[in-house]
């Protein structure tokens, strides 16, 4: 279906749309069936290199150029993106010997780009091109050639850069995922990357961030303690809960709102006899350590048949060194 004026229906506009897609997604399976030892080399140059990764590109080539730096970088390969334009007038000297320069160009003959093509070669840097004419002159002048030529573009007068920047893109994000994967990079180096995302939180924050501690917040009761002191302690830290800890700050037990509703109904005005080691819970549902994850330590006090709103913390030996809410868990993003 080919574009046109008038007002259309949604049909046709669905199926324009539709068409479009397929025909990126053909060139993308096409630039797929073409990778051949010319994408090894090209990994191997990443791999291998002892800088950084420079990526370079003019207009929408330079867009993608910007993405594929931005994806290296966020997966453990240090990269920049270098405007040839500014290349020109000094920022050239981002470039060393040791790093690797990854040129994006449909046509593979934009002026600024064969600018800078000189001085790059003459610092010795290995040239990775992305290109859609294999028989341009940035693919003779690189070491290393990927196939992004396509077919047509999914612009209906073919002349908007469309197609040929998504199959540029997808084989990026090839190199940059296939590099990620041979060099074994773990969910736990990304989260050093994204401290301030979700999946970074979740693998970097521990217990010990966001556990309260501390005489001043830390509810805590001795265990021949009466009711009485433990009403106090828990109202006064007000988390809901008190631990019950031995002379040798060794956890005992835990006392919750429910256990001293429960004392009341079990011993009725008896109940301020009761002593903390009476009422408490000796085996409390969740224990958890300082170095724990914390969102390990959520998904323990939430995934349960009856979750539960506050944990003590333990140290090796034991002892009660602070306690978790889950209203703080949840706070911190996780």
């Amino acid at each position: 279906m080919q574009g046109g004026d008038g007002p259309g229906t949604g049909a046709d506009w669905t199926a324009f749309a539709r068409e479009t897609l397929e025909i990126e997604a053909a060139a993308i399976r096409r630039a797929a069936e073409r990778l051949d030892a010319a994408f090894c080399r090209a990994l191997d140059l990443l791999d291998g290199c002892a800088g950084k990764v420079v990526t370079t590109g003019v207009g929408k080539s330079g867009m993608a150029a910007r993405k594929l730096a931005a994806t290296l970088t966020s997966t453990g390969c240090p990269a920049v993106f270098l405007h040839p334009s500014e290349a020109m007038h000094g920022d050239l000297g981002i470039v060393a010997g040791e790093d690797v320069v990854i040129a994006l160009s449909n046509s593979g003959g934009s002026e600024e780009l064969l600018a800078i093509l000189p001085a790059l070669l003459a610092r010795g840097v290995p040239l990775i091109a992305i290109v859609g004419n294999r028989a341009s002159t940035l693919a003779q002048k690189a070491a290393v050639v990927l196939d992004a030529s396509v077919e047509r573009e999914a612009c209906p007068l073919n002349l908007a850069p469309t197609t040929s920047v998504v199959v540029a893109m997808a084989l990026g994000d090839a190199l940059a995922m296939t590099l990620q994967k041979r060099r074994g990079f773990r969910p736990e180096d990304y989260a050093l990357n994204h401290p301030g995302g979700r999946l970074g939180r979740r693998l970097t924050l521990r217990v010990r961030d966001v556990m309260l501690s501390g005489p001043d917040a830390l509810p805590l009761v001795r265990p021949e303690a009466p009711l009485m002191d433990v009403l106090c302690e828990i109202s006064q830290k007000a988390l809901g809960a008190t631990c019950v800890a031995g002379t040798d700050g060794k956890l005992l037990g835990l006392i919750t709102d429910f256990d001293v509703r429960r004392a009341f109904q079990r011993f009725g005005s008896d109940s301020f006899a009761c002593t903390a080691e009476a009422i408490m819970t000796r085996r409390p549902a969740v224990v958890l350590h300082p170095d724990q994850l914390a969102y390990e330590a959520l998904r323990r006090m939430e995934d349960r048949p009856r979750p539960i709103s506050v944990a003590p913390v333990v140290d090796t030996e034991e002892r009660c060194v602070g306690m978790v809410r889950v209203h703080d868990l949840v706070r911190a993003g996780l």
